[in-house]
């Protein structure tokens, strides 16, 4: 369970003190919990969509990147330069122990599978239209879900495996494979999706025992001493126009991650699940401007089905906590 939503859980209860037959006593302020707590939830929703929606501008940015530089590189200047913004930050609040966190072999394994889902979004982001290879992303949802019921012990009600079987189908239509014509693009995006749906049980695994300022540095660092052993091989000329993008790169991947860590921290993960699908949309959108694209019809179908069951999957599985079974990872 991530430490923010351990605290979302047990929330304090509030007492005013009120005269009555000249005796005083406590009252639980019912009032004015509901109302801080419909304040939080707000807040959450709102630095959610706004966070996603700044993600799909940082994966735009990768794309554009990717007509120019190789993927390993472009993944090299996000995750070092968000590993010396965090630096700072993670001195400042944590200090010189955050060098030494708890399971450093799962961070270090945690990096790695961030690493290589950015290299494979990236290859594949580069062939094919942006809002299809977002929409793929999100056949991480349900494959979250099946590794959450194999390795870490949670039950899914069958609403939820139904919700899995439709948005697999929803992401097949996106990606219309073919014998004729298949688009190695979408395997990639795809590979990208499994990778994440790993990283998504390692976030669950270390969200207990580990501050997320830590984890989040030492994915970046990781990712970062990872890709530089590639650099070499892959490194191609950068010119000013390159740098503009890096930075923005650098300044929107930061952003995101913040805004999300921080919505996560107003409301219940719960609560924010429906809202993560506004990526999709903005990726329409930003898809549309940037890049003068639009999904085909079998896409929007396609996308219908991953928002719809994604909503299924994420309502079955509330509620519901992982037992504390043995894990295989």
């Amino acid at each position: 369970m991530n430490w923010i939503t351990e605290q979302e859980e047990f929330p304090g209860q509030g007492y005013i003190w009120e005269h009555q037959s000249g005796k005083r006593h406590a009252v639980s302020n019912d009032l004015s919990t509901d109302s801080q707590s419909l304040a939080s939830t707000r807040q959450g929703i709102l630095l959610i969509v706004l966070g996603l929606s700044i993600a799909a501008i940082t994966g735009a940015i990768m794309k554009l990147l990717s007509e120019e530089l190789s993927a390993y590189q472009i993944a090299w200047f996000r995750f070092f330069g968000f590993a010396l913004v965090l630096l700072p930050l993670v001195y400042a609040r944590i200090g010189r122990s955050a060098m030494r966190p708890t399971r450093p072999r799962m961070q270090v394994f945690r990096g790695i599978t961030m690493a290589a889902s950015t290299v494979a979004f990236v290859v594949g982001a580069r062939s094919i239209d942006y809002a299809d290879a977002i929409a793929i992303l999100y056949a991480y949802p349900f494959l979250l879900t099946l590794l959450a019921a194999l390795f870490l012990g949670e039950r899914v009600h069958w609403t939820g495996w139904l919700g899995v079987i439709v948005g697999f189908v929803g992401v097949l239509l996106v990606m219309r494979p073919s014998f004729s014509s298949f688009n190695s693009g979408t395997l990639f995006v795809f590979l990208c999706a499994v990778i994440v749906s790993i990283q998504m049980v390692l976030n669950r695994k270390l969200g207990a025992i580990t501050h997320p300022l830590v984890t989040s540095f030492w994915g970046a660092m990781t990712a970062a001493l990872v890709l530089t052993f590639f650099l070499p091989f892959y490194w191609q000329p950068v010119n000013s126009e390159h740098v503009i993008l890096i930075c923005m790169l650098v300044i929107t991947g930061t952003l995101n991650q913040t805004l999300v860590v921080f919505a996560f921290s107003r409301a219940p993960a719960s609560t924010l699940a429906p809202f993560t699908y506004f990526e999709i949309v903005a990726a329409v959108l930003i898809g549309y401007v940037v890049f003068g694209t639009l999904p085909v019809w079998l896409s929007w179908l396609g996308i219908l089905l991953i928002t719809s069951s994604g909503l299924v999957v994420a309502r079955s599985l509330t509620g519901h906590h992982a037992s504390r079974r043995h894990s295989k990872f």
